[in-house]
């Protein structure tokens, strides 16, 4: 008879793969939050530490061990890999073994194998939807951002993320927008100033905003949305070196690279799709923002497929 009991206690951080969580601190990424993040997910399946999957536990012998393919479903660029691997040995510890894993940001094709995981069968079972829901998504933001990427190739535009990212998930988001060739706009609040029309209201202007910045935080990258090239002038006349223009058309942004003449780098935003994406990026500016990369993208379809035997 079939032991129904947990499958095993998790494992803390400290003994984690100390490879695996200098392979993510590599990336950019908080190796410490990224586990945090992995505990509270992995927790909305096992909510108790005494929890269990149910399933797997009544169908499945506690010495049986299995082979897992990570493949892909349609092409794309992959990311989160090596989060997902971090599911599996949170949940699994040493008795999990991780192989044939391809480098983030790795295009691929259809049954392309991105990963193969070894291990106790329930343990695997019981961490693959979360290891998948992580892989899925951050290489769904990866393959946007490296279709805008290709569509931008040959221009001097570069495709930036926004702050319009997940709640809690907006270092992976953005870790998965480089992975997919993409450039990250600022991360919060406070590393970066910009002014957007709302300020512009409440300080009187264009001019007035971006120098009350510059006299509060004088060492501060600043960046001031403008919806007009009278706008535009103004601000280059007082020195503004970054200038987003807001829901202009092609031949007005053009204008505005002419007028800038290299003063200023000059980022497009505001309702671009990917059809618009050639004709923006051929006017001169120098980013294109895509708030869609990180807040309505397609996850990205990779599925886990037992091993038969």
């Amino acid at each position: 008879m079939n032991d129904v009991g947990p499958v095993q206690a998790r494992t803390p951080y400290e003994l984690l793969p100390a490879a695996l969580l200098g392979e993510l601190t590599a990336a950019g990424l908080d190796a410490r939050a990224v586990f945090d993040a992995i505990v509270l997910a992995v927790d909305e399946d096992l909510p108790t530490k005494d929890g269990r999957d149910v399933t797997s536990a009544a169908t499945i012998s506690a010495e049986a061990r299995g082979v897992a393919d990570f493949a892909a479903r349609e092409p794309g660029v992959v990311a989160g890999l090596a989060v997902a691997a971090l599911v599996f040995h949170h949940v699994m510890g040493d008795a999990v073994t991780i192989t044939d894993r391809l480098p983030d940001g790795t295009r691929v094709k259809p049954e392309d194998v991105v990963m193969r995981v070894s291990g106790p069968t329930r343990g695997l079972l019981t961490a693959e939807r979360t290891a998948l829901n992580f892989a899925c998504h951050l290489s769904g933001v990866a393959t946007a951002t490296a279709a805008w990427v290709d569509a931008l190739a040959g221009t001097r535009a570069r495709v930036l993320d926004t702050r319009k990212t997940l709640p809690t998930y907006r270092a992976l988001q953005k870790y998965a927008v480089r992975c997919g060739g993409g450039v990250n706009h600022r991360f919060s609040l406070s590393d970066m100033a910009l002014v957007k029309d709302n300020h512009v209201v409440a300080a009187g202007g264009v001019v007035p905003a971006y120098q009350r910045v510059r006299t509060a935080y004088p060492d501060l990258p600043v960046e001031v949305e403008v919806t007009d090239l009278d706008q535009l002038r103004d601000l280059l006349d007082a020195g503004c070196e970054r200038i987003l223009l807001d829901n202009m058309d092609s031949a007005t942004m053009a204008e505005a690279v002419r007028i800038a003449a290299g003063r200023a780098s000059l980022e497009a935003s505001g309702g671009l799709t990917f059809e618009r994406a050639r004709e923006v990026a051929e006017t001169g500016v120098d980013f294109i923002s895509v708030g869609a990369l990180t807040h309505s993208v397609k996850v990205f379809d990779i599925g886990m497929d037992l091993q038969e035997g």
